[in-house]
């Protein structure tokens, strides 16, 4: 659900200034709070320079904010990669589509009981993300630190059930993207999505135990209904989040945790 709401179900409308000079154009945009909504704060003076006024709306969770999108209440949306876009429309039939792509977060694994997957025990638990492309994004991220091996070729359609190495015998559980920087004391390791690790205060290129490197092809977009990808004020919300001040904002202020996609 929104936690943090900066401005509400304006779409498109007028509002003129304090001082009468011109009118600007509001437009609603949902995103997770970490980075999303802070680089959507960078581009708020770019806009209003455009007569474009931005609302930042803060969700915490994967599922509201395509919802909300498909339904009109919002603009646009910017929280998610790609695959998860394409599959989560798909499944639930929305005219939903991306008009920019912005930013690559590395995924992770995190643990506080070790400080190297060499401490691995047999049995050990982990726990990834339950939505099926971040569950299958982590499940290639553990084949890529060795700690299992996957069917030949299944890629991000991966699930448990197409391991089929698994010498440590890791005992994988699937859990809500955002509960999983909670879990940590629970389990041996976390695959854990940028955002949320850096919402729960890691510094994934410092904490992470094993990261994606940058090449990863989950790049995070701006979302939108089909339809509305040539809109003046979302083409101008596109462009102003490829500015080389939003490039200069996530280089700076992420240190390689985020990484421009333009």
């Amino acid at each position: 659900m929104a936690l943090i709401v900066t401005g509400c179900g304006s779409n498109q409308a007028n509002e003129a200034d304090p001082e009468g000079e011109k009118e600007f154009v509001t437009i609603d945009v949902g995103a997770s709070p970490v980075p999303h909504a802070e680089i959507l704060e960078v581009i708020k003076p770019l806009l209003e320079d455009e007569g474009i006024k931005l609302n930042i709306i803060e969700f915490t969770d994967y599922v509201t904010p395509n919802l909300a999108l498909a339904d009109g209440e919002l603009d646009a949306n910017y929280f998610q990669h790609i695959p998860y876009l394409e599959a989560f429309a798909s499944e639930r039939n929305l005219d939903l589509t991306y008009n920019a792509k912005v930013h690559i977060e590395p995924m992770g694994v995190y643990s506080t009981k070790i400080e190297s997957l060499d401490e691995i025990k047999e049995g050990a638990s982990v726990a990834i993300p339950n939505d099926p492309t971040n569950g299958g994004r982590a499940l290639l991220l553990l084949e890529s630190a060795g700690l299992l091996k996957l069917k030949e070729g299944i890629g991000i359609d991966a699930t448990k059930n197409d391991i089929v190495e698994n010498p440590k015998n890791l005992d994988i559980n699937e859990l809500e993207a955002a509960t999983l920087p909670r879990v940590l004391e629970d389990v041996d390791i976390a695959v854990i999505n940028t955002n949320y690790a850096l919402e729960a205060g890691f510094v994934p290129t410092e904490d992470a135990l094993f990261i994606e490197t940058s090449d990863s092809p989950y790049v995070n977009v701006l979302a939108v209904r089909k339809g509305d990808e040539n809109r003046p004020e979302l083409v101008k919300l596109a462009e102003a989040l490829k500015s080389p001040e939003v490039k200069q904002f996530i280089e700076e202020k992420y240190g390689g945790a985020v990484v421009p996609a333009f």
